[in-house]
């Protein structure tokens, strides 16, 4: 009888846990991604003026491997540490927003192959430079930013005040800028052309001969996935090198960018910049 009770038990204990198992699946094994971004990052991810819909190219890239797998997309907006934390805690799949494909990055996620490669630029005021003629001037100057992000780490230990923002518009920043609230903002330098395009009376420009690389930059930007996901990083991946053999991703990027960001760029850069792990996070 005893035997016959430890034999049921166990039948019984087994059928949970695979019901359990059956009933989570795995991100690679999902009909529907969930995928954090920002939402306020144009052109990498932003809502359209008109339509209000979320677009950019992150967000059209994620689409389009999503076709490719047949997959479902439902994106949440997060700023920066929202979306890794998202990543990191389960909540989201994935996340896209310009994110570097970095040594640092790396050891706490899995990233996508590349697809974007760029370099890095300062937004100043017109009419005086906001006084940065040279990376010394940085010292003192109020760094426009977002808490916690390589930009502004860097500013930081050039000797730069922060002023942080919290999952903004670009038309903040450059409000902030051009009223003086802050000196400058830096930043990817095709986001920063797009965003002063957009905005063609702001009295900014992008400061010339002061374009930069750090070593938190990586090997370009790419999609953060979970430290577990090797199924669904390889299954992106394989799709994705499909719309870059095709041209499919070439196109989204100069839609979005006016410039086909799947290659390296050939521009001089002034500075390589190696940010001290004090500033470092995910």
């Amino acid at each position: 009888m005893k035997k016959k009770f430890l034999t049921i038990f166990s039948v019984i204990v087994l059928t949970i846990v695979g019901l359990a198992a059956c009933g989570k699946k795995s991100a690679a094994d999902k009909d529907t991604w969930t995928v954090a971004t920002s939402g306020t990052l144009y052109p990498t991810s932003y809502h359209d003026p008109k339509t209000k819909k979320l677009t950019g190219y992150d967000v059209e890239v994620i689409r389009a491997v999503a076709k490719g797998l047949h997959k479902k997309v439902k994106f949440k907006e997060y700023d920066v540490d929202g979306m890794l934390t998202a990543v990191k805690t389960g909540k989201a799949d994935m996340a896209a927003d310009d994110f570097a494909i970095s040594p640092a990055r790396q050891k706490n996620y899995l990233m996508s192959s590349p697809i974007k490669h760029s370099f890095n630029s300062l937004i100043v005021r017109q009419s005086d430079n906001s006084g940065i003629n040279n990376w010394k001037d940085i010292k003192g100057k109020k760094s426009a930013g977002e808490a916690g992000t390589n930009y502004q780490r860097l500013a930081q230990q050039l000797g730069a005040k922060l002023v942080n923002y919290d999952n903004v518009s670009n038309d903040v920043y450059m409000k902030g800028v051009a009223s003086g609230k802050t000196d400058f903002i830096m930043n990817d330098y095709y986001l920063q052309k797009l965003a002063l395009k957009a905005q063609p009376n702001s009295g900014l420009k992008i400061r010339q001969g002061m374009y930069f690389t750090t070593n938190e930059d990586g090997k370009g930007e790419g999609i953060v996935f979970n430290k577990n996901d090797q199924k669904l990083q390889k299954q992106f991946n394989n799709e994705l090198a499909k719309l870059k053999k095709n041209g499919t991703l070439s196109k989204i990027a100069k839609k979005y960018y006016g410039a086909d960001v799947t290659k390296k760029p050939n521009v001089h850069i002034d500075r390589h910049f190696t940010i001290q792990s004090k500033y470092k996070g995910d």
